[in-house]
């Protein structure tokens, strides 16, 4: 399973490409607000930077909603590097986005995504990656794993080739959900990531493994 990182924070980029299990990065509009980016030149640079410091896949989100727009955003992110693929919203004319950029080779993200039907569509118009959101089905009291699972079946039975990317992502539990049940990305913040790192009897052993070592030199 591949591990993306969610943000546009590029110093915990490069923390999370320290730790060596970084297969790529995932942005959103929301991400770059949150790092005070104004301008469209602001913007396009720090999607470079980010592709400058990953080897992997990026993922940079379209702002349009509209087929045209989609498509004129989507084609200027593409130009930035070979490292990005285009972020796509799963309404109609996002679809239609989907299948005029395969069809021009660009790589995409069907984002947005919450049933199966949608992650059905994504697919069959050629998306790269799909994007179901687990936390966001988690918080209307459906289950994001249950949806995982059936979008799992429905590539399998067909063959699909479209890449499941795991995001709303809310726990180290979430990332270990998915991974039993053969998802092949996760994107979430670094903090659940460096959840994984934790265990109780892992404390308790290296403060015994610590204590005896102090008490061998005393």
């Amino acid at each position: 399973m591949k591990f993306f990182i969610d943000t546009a924070n590029l110093e915990q980029i490069e923390e999370a490409i320290a730790l060596g299990i970084i297969d790529g990065v995932t942005t959103n509009p929301s991400l770059i607000a949150k790092e005070g980016l104004q301008g469209e030149n602001a913007i396009m640079q720090r999607y470079v930077d980010i592709c400058n410091l990953v080897d992997g896949d990026i993922s940079a989100e379209v702002v349009a909603t509209d087929f045209e727009g989609i498509v004129r955003e989507g084609e200027m992110l593409a130009e930035l590097s070979p490292k990005i693929v285009v972020k796509v919203p799963m309404i109609k004319d996002g679809v239609k986005a989907l299948n005029y950029f395969t069809q021009q080779g660009i790589r995409t993200n069907c984002t947005l995504v919450f049933s199966a039907g949608q992650a059905l569509l994504a697919a069959k118009a050629g998306a790269t990656y799909v994007s179901p959101f687990i936390g966001r089905i988690d918080d209307i009291t459906w289950n994001g794993m249950d949806l995982i699972a059936q979008i799992i079946e429905i590539y399998a039975n067909y063959g699909l080739e479209t890449e499941i990317l795991a995001a709303s992502i809310r726990s180290s539990l979430h990332i270990v959900q998915c991974a039993e049940l053969g998802v092949d990305v996760v994107t979430c913040p670094l903090k659940p990531i460096l959840g994984l790192l934790k265990h109780p009897l892992t404390d308790i052993g290296l403060e015994k493994f610590l204590a005896d070592a102090r008490k061998s030199r005393s």
